[in-house]
């Protein structure tokens, strides 16, 4: 049977938002939104959380998750998540016989049990290497040149604006889930590699927690919209 375990890395230290992972996000701890969508979820076994910080810990396994300890090599500002998981991967049993690991992003606490479904779902199904989540995006994006000018990136400034219904469909990646197929993930040691299959997710939010304004902006958002299905204990 194929087994999915889903890894969250939370380091402690968190320089726009200050003790981010721990903060109370629509009442619960920020990491608790995300291990508990994947653990309601019907396509992960088991839930990882890796960091370097104690506290951390404690909840995720508060929460349900099991802790890894993170080495303090792989913990600073310039560590990859990539090394997070790979260290999960190497140390933790229940790594060992599954098919695909299961990157969830704590600072998209929005994120559904059926999202994370999806998106592992559509990685089996297409046999990708790498399946991820993205949402459709309008915007007209442009690189500032050295001397201050812009240059069009995904438009013609020499044409007529064009209208939302003729451009051709972009997609964002929103950061919020990766299902990796493992083996191949612990050979190239990256999140993208071989088959790549970006899965639409048509009512994620945008929003990353990066800043207070995002904080506010996406726990407005939640309330206003109801979704706050996750919030209790």
């Amino acid at each position: 049977m194929e087994r999915a375990v889903a890894i969250i890395p939370a380091r402690g230290g968190s320089k726009g938002i200050p003790g981010k992972n721990t903060k109370s996000f629509l009442g619960l701890p920020l990491i608790a939104h995300s291990i508990k969508a994947a653990l309601n979820s019907t396509t992960v076994s088991e839930v990882l959380v890796t960091s370097d910080d104690d506290k951390i810990l404690a909840i995720a396994e508060q929460y349900g998750a099991q802790g890894v300890k993170r080495p303090a090599e792989i913990s600073g500002d310039a560590a990859s998540s990539e090394s997070a998981l790979l260290h999960a991967i190497e140390t933790h049993d229940a790594c060992k016989t599954a098919d695909t690991i299961v990157f969830l992003q704590c600072t998209a606490p929005l994120t559904t049990s059926e999202e994370i479904d999806r998106v592992v779902e559509e990685r089996r199904r297409l046999d990708a290497d790498t399946a991820f989540s993205v949402v459709e995006v309008h915007a007209f994006l442009w690189e500032i040149r050295p001397d201050g000018t812009g240059i069009g990136v995904n438009h013609d400034v020499s044409q007529p604006r064009q209208r939302r219904q003729d451009r051709p469909d972009e997609f964002r990646e929103s950061g919020a889930i990766y299902a990796l197929e493992k083996d191949g993930f612990v050979q190239s040691r990256q999140r993208f590699f071989g088959k790549n299959v970006p899965v639409v997710l048509q009512d994620a939010t945008e929003i990353d927690l990066d800043s207070q304004r995002d904080w506010l902006a996406l726990e407005t958002y939640a309330i206003a919209s109801g979704r706050v299905a996750n919030t209790t204990a």
